[in-house]
């Protein structure tokens, strides 16, 4: 079983797709999820992504199948966004999420950022652990209430 992370691939977009879809159903239970899905389409083209300059992604295989990815957005003054991160249940706890992290981190920094945020849902322990591992803390909780 060979496992690696990689830069995502035009031949790659219909895999994402896929595991978009399925990160985006995850979400809907959770507390926050459909608020943060009413504000955040789907990427939908994922081949279109590879050839933005504002917008890099990888993907997590084991044996060439895609089993997780990231999608990092580079904003103006410096800042890069964790847009998407997922990696399919069956492969958790094995390390992609650390490892895309770290790719996105790299990638950043090559590119000059100074500093890098993602969100995590309120309950979401695993994406909360995984951003702390990696050293990156809340500088912000955002509230929210229906009216």
């Amino acid at each position: 079983m060979q496992q690696a992370v990689r830069a995502l691939e035009a031949a790659d977009a219909a895999a994402v797709a896929e595991l978009e879809a399925q990160a985006r159903a995850e979400l809907v239970p959770q507390r926050g999820g459909p608020v943060h899905l009413a504000e955040r389409e789907a990427v939908g083209e994922w081949a279109a992504l590879v050839a933005r300059a504002d917008m890099a992604a990888w993907v997590g295989t084991i044996d060439d199948v895609v089993v997780g990815y990231l999608q990092l957005l580079l904003r103006p003054g410096g800042t890069a966004e964790v847009l998407q991160v997922y990696v399919l249940p069956e492969a958790r706890e094995l390390g992609f999420g650390d490892w895309l992290l770290e790719a996105a981190i790299a990638h950043a920094r090559a590119r000059g950022c100074t500093a890098l945020e993602g969100t995590a849902l309120p309950g979401d322990r695993a994406t909360k652990n995984l951003y702390e591992r990696a050293g990156i803390t809340a500088r912000r909780i955002t509230v929210w209430k229906a009216l």
